[in-house]
């Protein structure tokens, strides 16, 4: 039977980060696995190119749309192979197989009575001139009601819906509001396929259970039908006999698959037909949880239309978070694949990747104290420190040479074990074949030190090489198992074993290697000292709010100071400020400023202070720094973590370093920022900022 594997299509449009990394690890893991168990299995993927955003972007960077997506690929293409994610083919959307595809498919499922033309209402931008596609109109869920959702779904609730139903919807190039604007479009009737659909996701046992609720209660709602056209101006695929009409970036995206598949078929002499439309062959789709509307019901139906084969299996994970966190540039936990791979082995996060994932929908939290623990004493001390010593010792004491050994207990026990991972292998359960491929190395383990060959080569030297080869039998298996986590590192304990054909299931979960000479080793795993992919940085200190100032009276023992009463939303605070020489009291009331919030409580002139104003300075001039953000508001700190400091001390302030230029504040050179709100110096004043 052959397979089909496919990862969701990555956007062309930035580059790959450790959040998306989590499903091309799953992926490759599992297709390692098949190829382990000798399965006929390919991957493929390939670059997601079309769509406003990829237009707009290049547009500003002043480029074409193709050097942008080329950009990314070649980007894309790097990472996935720094990581090891090993495609057999990655291809791009804005390919030629796939714009045949998506001619097919849309002229088939026009003639089945699927695709009719209408009139719509769309969300169109007077000031940018053009109308918004659904990522570009942010508003209120009109279902939950969370703010801040994009035009086709809601990222809280997952309802898909219309760009103008979200309530008090705003353009997202310019932030102005939108109006309602008419244009002939495409839609696709996927309420045809209602039945369908619901057959085909009760008869299947493949997917999961919570995933399959979740589509069958939106059945039971009823399924609208969807838009499948996009406006000029857009980068994509024109729509067959239009000329300003295209098709819609998720029509072609899932039928990438297809064309990308076929393009490795193209190569290897093949007919994609053998996987998409033959009996003896299944499909399985890996994905994020944020986009399984699209791909257990759109795509589903489509290949239905066409009389394309379905999915046997998609498979659905969560997110990432770092540390507990989302990740968040504001936060310094946005890393990218790049950022990453320079701070920490690939393999390691691999390995930590594994011991996390299971066939569930279950967020993954990168912790990264746990992540050191693991690879410390999991793969480090488990695996990496019996192999060094075992082999060591064997190479040096019996050149390298294995002898005959026979302990049928404990190979029965560890054969069940390694029986029981292949198990949860086959069944996604990554964490589990972690854990019970770690028990083995504790039996291992186990054996070695109460064997102690190093005392029994000195009674017994037979005995001692028959205990060391019994163990390199356990190092075998061991590594076997971990192949498809840790390639490279099994590929040097290839080479060490002296097994040019490289490890199999059927050929090496067994106690077989006896009379056979290994090459010299080498260490293959170091332990972690340390882990620091998000940075510390001085100002993570610092918590900074937006306040209201609601009055402003002299300081009685100061003529300099003003004595500022500050509405913070939650409480009003008193705050002492010498910026008397530079502002009136009528020009200070009402204006909302930025303060330090928690800094330490202090009596200046004998009043007390609870906060500092923030104020720009330049050859005599001064500035407080306002911002439009709510009162109560915290303003962060570009690419900083704030570390929950309670009491700031005025020394530890007066190090850190602010400055305004260009109408923005800077603090350590990273730039203050207020979500959808702008944070700026009054009387544009560029300088020092204290």
């Amino acid at each position: 039977m052959k397979i089909l594997v496919t990862s969701a299509l990555p956007y062309a449009n930035g580059p790959i980060h450790i959040g998306h990394l989590v499903e091309y690890i799953q992926t490759d893991i599992f297709v390692r696995f098949l190829k382990l168990s000798g399965e006929d299995v390919i991957y493929c993927c390939a670059d997601d190119t079309h769509g406003t955003p990829i237009e707009i972007n290049a547009s500003q960077l002043g480029i074409s749309p193709e050097a942008l997506i080329q950009k990314y690929y070649n980007e894309h293409y790097e990472a996935f192979k720094t990581f090891f994610v090993n495609f057999d083919n990655f291809y791009t959307t804005n390919s030629k197989e796939n714009k045949e595809f998506s001619d097919y498919f849309f002229t088939k499922l026009k003639d089945n009575g699927d695709i009719y033309k209408k009139d719509v209402e769309l969300t169109y931008c007077p000031n940018c001139k053009r109308f918004l596609p659904d990522r570009y109109v942010r508003g209120i869920c009109p279902k939950c009601k969370s703010a801040d959702q994009y035009g086709d779904n809601c990222e809280k609730c997952n309802t898909t819906y219309d760009p103008t139903e979200l309530l008090e919807p705003k353009c997202s190039i310019c932030n102005a509001t939108p109006i309602r604007k008419s244009s002939g479009h495409y839609f696709f009737k996927l309420s045809n396929y209602s039945d369908r659909l619901q057959s085909w996701l009760e008869k299947n046992d493949s997917l999961q259970k919570e995933v399959k609720n979740y589509l069958l209660s939106w059945i039971k709602e009823g399924l609208k039908d969807w838009d499948i056209t996009r406006d000029a101006p857009y980068f994509g695929f024109k729509i067959v006999g239009e000329e300003d009409k295209y098709y819609y970036v998720w029509l072609d995206a899932p039928i990438g698959y297809i064309a990308s598949c076929k393009n490795y078929c193209l190569k290897n002499g093949i007919s994609y037909e053998d996987y998409w439309k033959s009996n003896d062959s299944k499909i399985i789709h890996f994905i994020g949880k944020d986009i399984i509307y699209f791909h257990f019901l759109f795509w589903p139906a489509m290949l239905m239309g066409v009389g394309f084969n379905l999915p046997e299996n998609i498979v659905v994970h969560g997110f990432l978070t770092i540390n507990n966190e989302k990740m968040s540039k504001s936060r310094g936990t946005f890393i990218t694949a790049k950022e990453c791979a320079d701070k920490l082995n690939p393999e390691y996060l691999r390995y930590f990747y594994a011991t996390t994932l299971s066939h569930s929908l279950k967020d993954i939290n990168l912790d990264t104290d746990d992540l050191k623990s693991r690879i410390n004493s999991e793969l480090a001390d488990n695996f990496g420190n019996l192999t060094n010593r075992c082999l060591t010792f064997l190479f040096k004491n019996f050149g390298g040479t294995l002898s005959q050994f026979s302990y049928p207990e404990l190979e029965n026990e560890i054969l069940e074990l390694a029986t029981k991972v292949i198990q949860h292998y086959k069944n996604l359960e990554f964490h589990l074949a972690i854990r019970t491929i770690m028990e083995i190395g504790i039996i291992g383990n186990k054996f070695f030190q109460d064997s102690a060959p190093w005392a029994l080569i000195k009674t017994d030297k037979d005995k001692a090489q028959a205990l060391l080869s019994f163990t390199t039998n356990v190092i075998k298996i061991m590594g076997t198992l971990l192949k498809p986590i840790l390639p490279e590192t099994i590929n040097k304990l290839e080479k060490i074993l002296n097994i040019e054909r490289g490890f199999t299931i059927a050929d090496d979960i067994n106690f077989n290697l006896k009379n056979h000479t290994i090459n010299k080793p080498s260490i293959l795993l170091s332990k972690l000292e340390d882990v620091k992919l998000v940075e510390q940085h001085p100002s993570g200190n610092l918590l900074l709010k937006a306040g209201k100032i609601l009055t402003v009276s002299d300081h009685p023992n100061a003529d300099k100071l003003y004595i500022l009463e500050v509405d913070f939303d939650t409480e009003v605070r008193q705050i002492v400020s010498g910026i008397k020489d530079h502002y009136s009291k009528e020009a200070l009331i009402g204006k909302t400023s930025v303060f330090v919030y928690n800094l330490t409580k202090a009596e200046i002139r004998g009043v007390a202070s609870s906060g500092m104003i923030l104020a720009a300075k330049s050859e005599g001039n001064l500035g407080i720094i306002l911002t439009d953000a709510p009162k109560g508001s915290v303003i962060e700190i570009e690419g900083v973590k704030f570390n929950g400091k309670t009491n700031l001390l005025i020394k530890e302030f007066s190090k850190m370093t602010f400055s305004s230029k260009k109408g923005e504040v800077f603090c350590e050179d990273k730039k203050l920022i207020a979500k959808d709100s702008k944070i700026y110096p009054d009387k544009d004043i560029e300088g020092v900022v204290g």
